[in-house]
């Protein structure tokens, strides 16, 4: 399925996506030494263990950008020009290997671009779940969007 056109947003509505992905423990640590990251929390098991997390915990870049990249096909494939920024990006539960992930998107606003006519701004607002329904990640992300061709 391709994204939606700018017009084809509401605000209000809500969109569940139905790709789901289980993570694990070669994802974080590729993710963790392609972005440079040697936190002993994402790549030392043994130093995690003794942590209150007791294991490693997944890359929280790594997570925000699965949650965003399950809403995709369902939103922005093909009809996204930028993102323009992310706030309110917060991970209230940790994602450990093994976890399944998937992906919720809200349309909390949209907007004409000033600019540019072809085009509008649209915010979601990304909701991350793992296999027990608790969130593991939100974040607000504006991002401008192709319109419908005339």
């Amino acid at each position: 399925m391709a994204g939606l056109w700018f017009e084809e947003f509401e605000v209000g509505q809500v969109i569940k996506h139905e790709i789901r992905r289980t993570v694990l423990e070669y994802d974080n640590m590729l993710f963790s030494s392609l972005t440079y990251n040697p936190a002993q929390l994402h790549i030392d098991h043994d130093y995690a263990a003794k942590t209150d997390f007791g294991r490693p915990l997944m890359n929280s870049i790594f997570t925000l950008g699965l949650v965003i990249g399950l809403s995709v096909q369902d939103t922005t494939l093909g009809t996204t020009v930028a993102n323009l920024g992310m706030t309110d990006t917060v991970f209230p539960n940790p994602v450990f290997s093994g976890d399944t992930i998937r992906s919720e998107t809200h349309i909390v606003d949209k907007r004409e671009s000033k600019s540019r006519p072809t085009q509008g701004i649209v915010t979601f607002e990304h909701f991350g779940f793992n296999q027990n329904d608790e969130i593991v990640c939100r974040t607000k992300r504006n991002a401008l969007m192709l319109k419908r061709a005339a």
